[in-house]
């Protein structure tokens, strides 16, 4: 059976599968090894496989599959995996995990991690159907023929998809004849029509706030078609900051972020409008603060997977790419919106920290550094936490580059795989090479951080930047705003993470930077290495990031303005013309 679900996987494009090797998921491993077309990359630990798999999926790997593969063996191998596929449920991510479990002649008879659900034990199925949009247990050799590519087809809706795998049934037998059915694609392109008029009566600007679903349909192309024909402005939640062009590099459209770590400037872009088109999110509240009083005072309209939490005219689509050139069709030629109007100026606007004046580099300082050093076609991944907050709020995505944040559930640590992933699953995802930047501080790193010898093992150009603060520092900010600062929990002592890694993994490039010359000679060396780099940056846990609920706690000023002229509308990188 582990030979049919290969050759499946192989057949649609997939071209990697992460996982930790363990006797209930070997017979997976080793048919791998004889399937030409496919790499088993093995990780340091099962949620990390995980969030490879989800980071392959978002970078739209394996030859435009864009589905990650994870596998892990039974017990706490197989738990491993939640937090994981949690991530990728919240943020709908295309994810398959096969997971090994113990032979079926020993469910609930005791055996070592029989997750059965038989007799009293640990019930698998249950567990992971509340992280998944599909599970199933596969009870047959025979099964497989169907249940895979239902599963697939579930994925690919968005989310994961897991198939528990006993070790008996993997080593099945399937009949020759039956293998390889094809995938039925289970995504309804949804009809724009009840959003159409609204679009085509619009009279005065228009703002697009564009979602993580844009992303995971690989629509941005559709999406600046149509932002073009609306003449529309278009700002991104935190965890869709790709999908919109950069000030600067021939999109002056775009806004920038929405939400806590967003900027203020977006809200009232919105206020300015005549009607929000949102697009591929259901803006939670991490994206939402700062919108509510606007959006309830103008006229919004939604098209994704799901309906925002907002009350709005909604259209659903699974294929956001398909729904978009409906969409634009019904807008074009005679149709074409007459009363839409682009505005003189954009305002730029940056939330406004505390000054800090104790040591470290300063979040604002350091990113300032990574925006220009960095090249085109970087992909970016961020972790949680203050440093995470500031790469968000302050660091533009590269022009042609991905950038990918984990807040469905903000699990730490996050970033080390996915970077991993990303970095595999551009080779084959039709892009042109480049390097992968991770950007983690070391709370992050002290709990996924061993990753970075996946790195060393398959030299990957991957660049992991750790910003060390010594401290778990979003608690250290909440217990100074909130708590007083009578006490910490969350400092720790203090580590040299670049010299540490360089000791552990002889060849490593890996050093540790305390001010920005040093941060930006260490960058541009980076970028020169064939294969995985670490720069550790010495900051502080005692500055405040751009996070509005710190800075409201903090009482400071909320914002910065800058206006950027933009009287003539920049379409010298515009995708195409309506």
């Amino acid at each position: 059976m582990v030979d049919y679900i290969v050759e499946h996987l192989a057949a649609i494009g997939v071209d990697h599968i992460f996982g930790v090797d363990g006797a209930n998921i070997e017979d997976l491993y080793d048919s791998a090894h004889f399937q030409s077309s496919i790499t088993a990359v093995l990780a340091k630990h099962e949620f990390s496989a995980a969030t490879m798999a989800d980071g392959y999926s978002r970078s739209g790997g394996g030859q435009g599959a864009g589905l990650g593969v994870v596998a892990a063996t039974s017990g706490g191998g197989a738990l491993n995996l939640v937090p994981g596929l949690g991530e990728s449920l919240a943020s709908r991510v295309p994810v398959l995990a096969l997971v090994g479990q113990a032979p079926t002649s020993m469910d609930g008879r005791g055996s070592f991690q029989d997750t059965s659900g038989s007799n009293g034990s640990l019930n698998a199925e249950a567990g992971f159907s509340a992280v998944s949009v599909s599970c199933e247990r596969v009870l047959t050799p025979a099964d497989i023929v169907s249940a895979l590519p239902r599963a697939i087809a579930a994925a690919r809706t968005g989310g994961p998809a897991v198939l528990l795998l006993p070790k008996n049934i993997q080593q099945g037998d399937v009949e020759a004849g039956r293998r390889l059915e094809c995938t039925q694609d289970l995504r309804p392109i949804g009809n724009p029509h009840p959003i159409v008029a609204v679009l085509r009566q619009v009279n005065g600007p228009v703002t697009i706030i564009a979602g993580e679903q844009v992303a995971r349909d690989n629509a941005r192309a559709e999406l600046e078609v149509l932002r073009t024909l609306l003449r529309a402005r278009v700002a991104t939640v935190p965890d869709a900051k790709d999908a919109a062009g950069t000030p600067g590099f021939g999109s002056s459209s775009a806004l920038g972020v929405t939400g806590v770590m967003g900027h203020p400037g977006v809200a009232e872009a919105v206020a300015g409008s005549s009607v929000c088109l949102v697009v591929g999110t259901r803006l939670s509240v991490t994206a939402r603060t700062g919108l509510d009083d606007v959006l309830a005072s103008v006229q919004t309209i939604s098209i994704g997977s799901a309906p925002p939490y907002i009350p709005c005219t909604h259209v659903h689509t699974d294929d956001l790419r398909g729904s978009l050139r409906m969409l634009t069709r019904m807008l074009s030629g005679s149709r074409r919106p007459m009363g839409v109007r682009v505005p003189d100026a954009l305002q730029r606007t940056e939330l406004m920290p505390p000054p800090w004046c104790g040591a470290g580099v300063r979040y604002r300082d350091a990113m300032a550094v990574l925006d220009g050093v960095l090249p085109d076609g970087t992909d970016i991944v961020v972790d949680a936490g203050n440093t995470g907050a500031a790469a968000i709020h302050y660091l533009p995505a590269r022009r042609g580059g991905r950038f990918a944040v984990a807040l469905g559930m903000g699990g730490m640590g996050y970033s080390f795989g996915a970077g991993i992933g990303m970095a595999f699953g551009r080779v084959s995802s039709g892009r042109p090479g480049g390097r992968t930047v991770v950007i983690a501080g070391d709370g992050a790193f002290f709990m996924h951080g061993m990753e970075v010898h996946t790195a060393v093992q398959y030299r990957l150009p991957v660049i992991f930047i750790l910003f060390n603060n010594n401290a778990h520092a979003m608690c250290v900010t909440r217990e100074q705003l909130f708590y007083d600062d009578l006490y910490s929990y969350n400092r720790f002592r203090a580590s040299q993470l670049g010299s540490g890694l360089a000791a552990m993994f002889p060849g490593l490039t890996s050093v540790d930077v305390t001010d920005l010359d040093q941060f930006a000679a260490a960058l541009r060396a980076a970028l020169d290495v064939d294969g995985p780099a670490v720069v550790s940056v010495e900051c502080a846990a005692d500055e405040i990031p751009p996070f509005a609920p710190f800075l409201t706690g903090a009482s400071v000023t909320p914002a910065a303005t800058q206006e950027i002229a933009t009287a003539k509308e920049d379409r010298t990188d515009v995708a195409a013309r309506a």
